[in-house]
């Protein structure tokens, strides 16, 4: 994957505004350094440049204080400069990336979403990843850059966010259900658990996650399994833990948000989106 910048590397610049305009870093586990890309969990931080991460192996879920989204495999996560979020890292993650100074920003979303990737994106990165000074800026470098950008901006999104209400009482709800998915609770006996009408509870989960809550249920599931079948555990045993009767309805839900079965969408796990 070349011999440029690992992720430890990167590390010292995540909250440098100035220097090298990108860093580019293929990462993976160093069982001997301070690093371990295993299992890890970060509490609440920010960085002053945006970061924009591939993964190949393992699966990454980041919270923001607004929604919680999950970076699967074959995946691109991209996190904008000064926003507030932690992380965890499921199996031992790989993958590839950069880091943006915040002028480099202005460009690119405004706020943390997953995006699918492409062949010249990848490439370039691994181009950037092997040079030696990062800080010096040739106009070829410059144009590689520009091309880099533009690749990120026309990425696709992927439906792997899960906002969450602000709203207290449908905060309680939210998180009942984020850590119970397969909760067989109608929306009016939830509602009646948190202290809130059924209608109100509608209204806020529209107002405030922008779904409709039998929407935003279905996608809490979705996240939720996402994060069990990077693990490798069977689609039976998937289905049956975020809530589903029977695996082929879990098949055709998860079919209908990305276009193919669990099976396909983790297979090959070395190919590109």
């Amino acid at each position: 994957m070349g011999s440029g910048h690992t992720i430890e590397k990167a590390f010292e610049h995540f909250d440098i505004a100035d220097g090298p305009p990108l860093v580019a870093f293929w990462g993976k586990e160093v069982p001997e350094s301070d690093l371990h890309l295993h299992h890890m969990e970060v509490d609440w931080h920010s960085h002053v440049r945006g970061q924009l991460f591939y993964v190949e192996d393992g699966l990454v879920r980041v919270e923001t204080r607004r929604e919680a989204m999950l970076y699967p495999l074959h995946r691109l996560g991209w996190m904008p400069p000064y926003l507030d979020h932690k992380i965890a890292i499921s199996g031992t993650l790989r993958g590839w990336g950069v880091l943006l100074r915040p002028d480099l920003c202005a460009c690119l979303p405004a706020e943390p979403c997953v995006m699918g990737t492409s062949g010249l994106l990848r490439a370039l990165v691994e181009r950037a990843a092997g040079w030696t000074d990062p800080a010096e800026v040739t106009p070829d470098r410059a144009r590689l850059i520009e091309v880099m950008l533009d690749e990120i901006r026309m990425a696709p999104r992927q439906p792997l966010h899960l906002p969450m209400p602000r709203d207290p009482r449908a905060l309680r709800i939210a998180e009942r259900l984020v850590a119970h998915p397969d909760l067989p609770d109608t929306l009016e006996m939830l509602s009646r658990w948190a202290g809130l009408s059924e209608r109100t509870a509608r209204r806020v989960f529209h107002a405030e996650t922008g779904m409709h809550f039998g929407h935003w249920r279905q996608q809490m599931r979705l996240t939720r399994a996402m994060e069990r079948l990077a693990r490798g555990e069977p689609v039976s045993e998937v289905a049956d833990a975020v809530g589903y009767a029977s695996p082929s309805n879990f098949i055709a839900m998860f079919r209908r948000a990305f276009g193919e079965s669990p099976a396909r969408f983790f297979a090959n796990r070395g190919a590109l989106a």
